[in-house]
């Protein structure tokens, strides 16, 4: 038995297992030529960030573009970032989005699939087995520098002026302890990481082809990282290139901040005899900074709409924010759109190498315009259900309002949705108060300040008494338009829009200033959608109701 055999024992006598062991447990899958197989994988923080949002949905259209397959594994090794039953957090506020995984963690304590644990805490033996393997191959060894001898190894390369700083080359004090000290070292009860025995050159180069960023050039890592901690836990980096190989991910695709480990990922992969996979690193989404003019990360610490709960909280529909992301993952995914009006968003040809280098923007006002256009083309029974459990959580006061009468809810939701040009009004759930309080008597206030300035008080209380008469609460659109029309030459006012701008002079308006003061008078506003409709909605007593109130308060009898 050699040294390191030896040390790997003292080490790991009590893994019983083989890497041969795992690579039969956990085979090649069986998907057809080209499908890609990608993970997400969080820490349970609970904390589902926007660029979280964003990674989850390019990774799961990357494997469901090629016929692949996405899973959800939970990186938990670091306990200190963890909060009480993150998993859950993260699992729903994915599932609220449309982000579904074909396997992996379900729920606190649930997975599906045959190549888990997906929870890295639950994967110690696994590691630890390949760990063992490297060990014996001479390829990792026991490091017992303590976290003081470290930071004083650090500021004497400070001092030294020194570019690369870390436990590397003559500065690795345990990387070529003899087995007789390692084994006496450890027999008296000294701690220990285990670290990976670097063959990286102070000169070497790494290339790798990222499917987003493209070709990339990097040093070689010459640095002896820590693979295992002290309390047999891995680190990030070993833990991902043991769960990817035996997970079988094709396709890493992660935040751009990891872009600075690749070399040291692939020397693990190598290490291992695993096949690397590729990597496509997403660059973050970015905001306008009102103070310096220039672009920053969005922030969960400034921006309010870093979280993905923001969206719930306003009551954007999730779809309306999956269909915006979409917009700055591919930019050819407005004109596919365009093109396919009706189709399922996931159906999208996703192609990481259309994603955006060096950070998308984010427009929130192109988002509002989106999920206007997503609520325009919902019947009017699901705006008022989809509204209805939003407020049930969110605004007590327009849910109690709304559920009192479904019928009168959906008639609401009804007027000028469908056809060609449905409205756009409503970009979010909570749009729907401001929308709707004039509907009902507890919401509405009068208030005639919007009542068109051309018109005097003396025309408008004349308009008003006029169409009184002629109002029947039973008359079609066409045929309420025309009783509009029929009111304005006696009152001075032309039916013909264009005979007004051509001779302004001969007027004292049109029949959309008729229209307008009737508008004002019946809801408080000048821009709502059609008001025949309205007012048949609203009921003959309370129109009339509402018109004799603005007549009286117009100084009229």
């Amino acid at each position: 038995m050699t040294d390191n055999e030896k040390l790997a024992q003292l080490l790991f006598g009590h893994i019983d297992k083989t890497p041969e062991y795992y690579e039969e447990l956990y085979p090649a899958r069986d998907l057809p030529e080209g499908a890609r197989v990608t993970r997400f994988a969080p820490s349970p923080t609970g904390f589902v960030h926007l660029g979280s949002l964003f990674a989850s949905l390019s990774e799961m259209l990357i494997a469901k573009s090629t016929g692949g397959l996405f899973y959800l594994r939970i990186e938990d090794t670091d306990k200190k970032r963890e909060v009480e039953d993150g998993v859950t957090g993260i699992v729903k506020g994915l599932r609220d989005f449309g982000i579904t995984f074909d396997e992996g963690v379900t729920g606190k304590d649930s997975e599906t699939g045959d190549y888990g644990p997906y929870t890295q805490s639950k994967r110690k033996d696994i590691y630890q087995c390949f760990a063992k393997k490297l060990v014996e191959q001479g390829l990792a060894y026991p490091c017992f520098c303590t976290e003081d001898e470290i930071a004083s190894l650090r500021l004497k390369q400070e001092e030294m002026g020194l570019d690369t700083k870390g436990y590397y080359g003559q500065f690795a004090k345990c990387r070529d302890l003899s087995f007789e000290e390692q084994e006496e070292r450890i027999k008296n009860g000294e701690e220990y990481t285990l670290r990976f025995r670097s063959p990286g050159k102070p000169d070497g180069k790494v290339v790798f082809e990222d499917l987003i960023k493209g070709k990339i050039e990097m040093p070689e890592n010459v640095q002896d990282i820590v693979l295992l901690k002290r309390d047999g836990i891995p680190t990030y980096h070993f833990a991902h290139v043991v769960d990817d190989h035996l997970m079988r991910s094709t396709h890493i695709v992660r935040g751009d901040e990891w872009i600075s480990s690749v070399p040291t990922h692939i020397q693990l992969f190598r290490a291992c005899g695993f096949k690397v996979p590729k990597y496509a690193h997403i660059s973050p989404i970015m905001k306008e900074d009102e103070t310096t003019g220039g672009k920053r990360k969005l922030s969960k610490r400034k921006d309010p709409e870093a979280a993905v709960e923001f969206f719930i909280e306003q009551g954007y529909p999730p779809e309306s924010v999956i269909e915006y992301l979409l917009t700055i993952a591919n930019s050819n995914f407005e004109d596919w759109r365009k093109a396919n009006p009706a189709a399922d968003r996931f159906s999208f040809p996703f192609n990481p190498k259309k994603m955006s280098a060096s950070g998308a923007l984010f427009d929130m006002n192109k988002m509002i315009d989106i999920s206007k256009n997503v609520i325009s083309v919902m019947s009017a029974e699901e705006v008022y259900d989809r509204t209805l459990a939003w407020a049930e959580s969110y605004d007590k006061a327009i849910f109690e309002l709304l559920s009192r009468d479904r019928d009168y809810g959906v008639g609401i939701f009804s007027i000028d949705r469908g056809g060609n040009k449905p409205r756009k009004d409503i970009a979010k759930w909570s749009d729907v108060k401001s929308y709707t309080e004039y509907f009902f008597d507890e919401t509405y206030s009068e208030d005639f300040a919007e009542m068109p300035e051309n018109v005097s008080v003396e025309d408008r209380i004349a308009i008003l008494g006029e169409y009184r008469k002629v109002y029947d609460p039973g008359d079609e659109k066409q045929e309420w338009f025309e009783k509009i029309k029929s009111l304005c030459e006696p009152l001075g006012f032309t039916p013909n829009v264009k005979e007004y701008k051509k001779t302004p002079e001969l007027f004292k308006g049109h029949v959309g200033d008729v229209s307008s003061v009737i508008r004002v008078a019946v809801t408080s506003r000048k821009n709502t959608p059609d008001l025949c409709s309205i007012m048949a909605l609203l009921g003959k007593e309370k129109t009339l109701a509402r018109i004799d109130s603005c007549i009286a308060k117009l100084g009229g009898k």
